[in-house]
């Protein structure tokens, strides 16, 4: 990823007219919220648009930026568009092609697809939109493979995402993606997100457990699981410790955190083990041990049904953006 002006990573949102204000307002919050372990924040995040006030529904907005910032972002986010038929200003797509020559990260929210698929950045390449956009984003861009299914797909340079909630998956991902596990785990923690959720596809990022509500009944046993992720566990020593029976264990836990005690364990060790990946010159094996999975085997084959990928191939990406 090429560096912008400056120290900072500038992230540019387009606010186009119409532009949906939940799609608007998760970058600015999301990369806005974001800080390194030194305390600095890494991203410069500034909301541009074409005329002096922009549409946006319920209100009128009036962005600080010009267009002109988008030649010297290093990431461009555009938000969904609430009314697609109008189509995109030549201004805009100009800009947008001419950003993308020079390497600028491009990503749409929701249907801010159809604003970056009508600069042809997207021919060629698999993308997502809302699944109630999908068919008209496919009808109108047939050169544009779209999947419906998914919260976001990541062709590298040019990232999509669907509608509402997985436009903060898209952010926490490019954090993840940028400056590694922790940093996006803390942008989640402050965003209230967690850091994976079921969308029909294996996200490449590191996975937070749902949090139970502090001083709910689950939460002394949620704590003792997370010390205890280093050794191997059943589910009928869970619910021994927790002194009620397996299925009562079961149901009062999905109540809390939406998933099992084992799931849970298994995210739990998953998320060490990506620190370590990322922190630590240990072996894989070795690391696979000290997260309490009993083979090399298991460790490998969980880690890459959770995460999507490989240990190794893990290390290899992000160790150096620790």
């Amino acid at each position: 990823m090429r560096i912008g002006s400056g120290t900072m990573h500038i992230v540019a949102v387009l606010a186009l007219e119409n532009v949906v204000p939940f799609d608007l307002a998760t970058p600015l919050e999301v990369f806005s919220r974001t800080r390194l372990a030194d305390g600095s924040f890494p991203y410069d995040v500034r909301v541009c648009a074409a005329t002096d006030e922009v549409d946006a529904g319920a209100f009128t907005l009036r962005a600080p930026w010009g267009l002109d910032v988008l030649a010297i972002a290093d990431t461009v986010v555009l938000p969904g568009i609430a009314d697609v038929t109008p189509g995109v200003p030549d201004e805009v797509v100009e800009l947008l092609r001419y950003a993308a020559a020079r390497g600028t990260r491009i990503a749409s929210i929701c249907a801010g697809a159809f604003v970056l698929a009508a600069t042809g950045l997207l021919d060629g390449l698999r993308a997502t939109t809302h699944w109630v956009a999908a068919p008209e984003l496919a009808a109108r861009y047939p050169a544009v493979e779209v999947d419906p299914g998914v919260l976001y797909v990541d062709n590298g340079q040019f990232l999509t995402s669907a509608g509402a909630a997985a436009g903060m998956d898209l952010c926490l991902h490019m954090i993840r993606r940028d400056h590694g596990s922790a940093v996006a785990a803390d942008a989640a923690r402050l965003s209230v997100m967690p850091l994976e959720r079921a969308g029909g596809q294996a996200q490449f990022i590191v996975p937070e457990q749902p949090p139970a509500p502090r001083g709910s009944t689950m939460e002394p046993l949620l704590r003792w699981l997370d010390e205890s992720g280093d050794r191997e566990l059943t589910t009928a020593e869970i619910a021994a410790h927790a002194g009620m029976s397996t299925r009562t264990l079961n149901r009062r836990f999905r109540e809390h955190t939406g998933t099992t005690p084992l799931q849970w364990l298994h995210l739990s060790r998953i998320r060490r083990a990506q620190h370590l990946l990322e922190t630590t010159a240990e072996g894989v094996d070795r690391i696979g041990s000290t997260v309490g999975f009993g083979s090399p085997t298991a460790f490998r084959d969980r880690f890459k049904r959770i995460v999507g990928t490989s240990p190794h191939a893990y290390r290899h990406a992000f160790r150096s953006r620790a």
